[in-house]
């Protein structure tokens, strides 16, 4: 997507006085796939809160910005943990739940071309309890492909699904999320080996880049050079702090 921007964000924050992270620099570059590694606890969410316009709870000293210079607002979708699927909606409400939100009239034609393209063409009609996890968070997918921004920010949204299926939706969302900036928190080292072209290891320290290898992505995950990153990644991971 040509007019996707950088991110960037230099700063800290608290909630009531507590540190939650920082100081941090953080650089996203545009159109690129960037994995936010570390363990649980550090601010990752946090700042995908702030750069979501979704942080009120937290007191941020610092910047926040997108390389273009634009603001942010209206340009960021946020794939979440949780599918946050409405249990009484259909896949076609569920995708065009933004639109209603706001107070536009959904586009139930693009819904379908939206599902038809993560694979859903033959479970419209179902309701999120008759879906398996990994089919739900391919809705969670195409209500983001719906919003059609230029900014997508994924908060450990495969976590909890199991290896094949995260194998799957990580081959899925690499593709379809081609070309749009993709800030992507997670804690799995093996994730981010996969998905990063850029890849920034955060601690209470703050956050540092690690170079991925060349391979494009996503990258093979047997592949000698994925599974080698992935293991120094590891090491990385516990060795932060």
């Amino acid at each position: 997507m040509s007019d996707a921007p950088a991110l960037n964000l230099a700063g800290r924050a608290t909630i009531d006085g507590t540190p939650i992270f920082g100081p941090v620099a953080l650089t996203a570059p545009a159109g690129e796939w960037t994995c936010l590694l570390g363990p649980s606890g550090v601010g990752k969410s946090s700042i995908l809160r702030l750069l979501a316009g979704l942080g009120d709870e937290l007191d941020f000293e610092g910047e926040l910005s997108a390389g273009d210079g634009a603001p942010l607002d209206g340009r960021v979708a946020l794939m979440a943990q949780n599918d946050l699927l409405m249990p009484w909606l259909d896949q076609i409400d569920n995708v065009t739940l933004g639109a209603r939100l706001r107070g536009t009239g959904p586009d139930r034609g693009r819904a379908r071309e939206v599902l038809a393209r993560v694979g859903l063409s033959a479970h419209v009609d179902k309701r999120p309890h008759a879906l398996s996890g990994g089919q739900r968070q391919r809705v969670a997918l195409a209500r983001t492909l719906m919003e059609d921004r230029p900014v997508v920010l994924l908060d450990e949204p495969f976590s909890a699904l199991d290896a094949r299926s995260r194998a799957q939706m990580q081959d899925l969302s690499a593709e379809l999320l081609a070309g749009r900036t993709v800030l992507h928190v997670t804690h799995d080292a093996a994730e981010a080996a996969r998905l990063g072209d850029t890849i920034l290891l955060m601690s209470r320290g703050g956050i540092v880049t690690v170079d991925p290898p060349e391979a494009q992505t996503p990258r093979p995950y047997d592949a000698p050079e994925t599974l080698a990153f992935q293991g120094r990644l590891l090491r990385l991971l516990m060795e932060s702090e």
